[in-house]
């Protein structure tokens, strides 16, 4: 097995290609084909310099196969572009499953945030519909809130909302159906202005996801690295 010095140098690899990836994402809304390769060829050098054996890489072989069939149908359903695809498909081969799950739930989570966010800001103004307008402002700011809110629980380790403050909201409430009619509410409310967000678009948005892929793989590469769980 090679020093760990030579792992480090393969994740400095990866990250810079990962910040690559982010700016052209976000410069020209796609990612080179070259790029993705590279990332998915040194896969194999990543694994022999963490002394993998051949259960492990059929592991990381067989992520990658589920990762990039469920890629492939959000692709044809115009849900991620096909640079977005290859990306996410090729870092499979890098992360164990554990820490691939904490890499897509944060990047749903920001690629959602900024998505709903972008929509907001591509919306059509109607005369008439200043208080529709509002109402898509508010829900988009509290998607983006609780979004934020998400990614900093799973950077931090620490829950959403703490125990001491859903204490506090349930001893303020007079009665217990209460909680259940401003969750009713509270949906209905975003149900409305979600969609008064996507039929007010002015043109189809191309989303830069490889920004959020990049970022949630960033962050978890960190992690591990301070914690001694992707390198020993």
């Amino acid at each position: 097995m090679p020093s760990g010095a030579f792992s480090y140098a393969l994740l400095l690899a990866l990250a810079i290609a990962l910040i690559v990836a982010a700016f052209t994402d976000l410069k020209r809304r796609e990612i080179d084909n070259t790029l993705n390769l590279a990332i998915a060829m040194a896969a194999p050098l990543w694994w022999w310099s963490m002394g993998f054996g051949w259960i492990d890489v059929a592991w990381q072989v067989g992520l990658a196969v589920l990762t990039f069939v469920v890629a492939c149908a959000l692709f044809a359903m115009r849900q991620m572009g096909g640079g977005d695809v290859k990306l996410l498909t090729a870092l499979a081969l890098w992360f164990v499953p554990s820490g691939f799950g904490q890499v897509i739930v944060l990047m749903a989570m920001i690629g959602g945030g900024a998505s709903v966010a972008m929509a907001a800001f591509n919306m059509e103004r109607v005369p008439g519909e200043r208080m529709r307008d509002a109402i898509g402002w508010i829900v988009a700011l509290g998607w983006v809130w609780a979004a934020g809110s998400v990614v900093y629980a799973l950077a931090t380790h620490r829950p959403v909302i703490s125990p001491e403050r859903l204490g506090a909201i349930h001893d303020a409430l007079p009665q217990p159906w209460a909680l259940g009619l401003i969750i009713l509410a509270g949906t209905l409310l975003f149900l409305f202005g979600f969609r008064h967000i996507m039929r007010r678009q002015k043109s189809r948005l191309p989303i830069p996801y490889g920004v959020a892929i990049s970022a949630a793989a960033l962050w978890v590469m960190g992690e591990g690295v301070l914690t001694g769980a992707m390198v020993g």
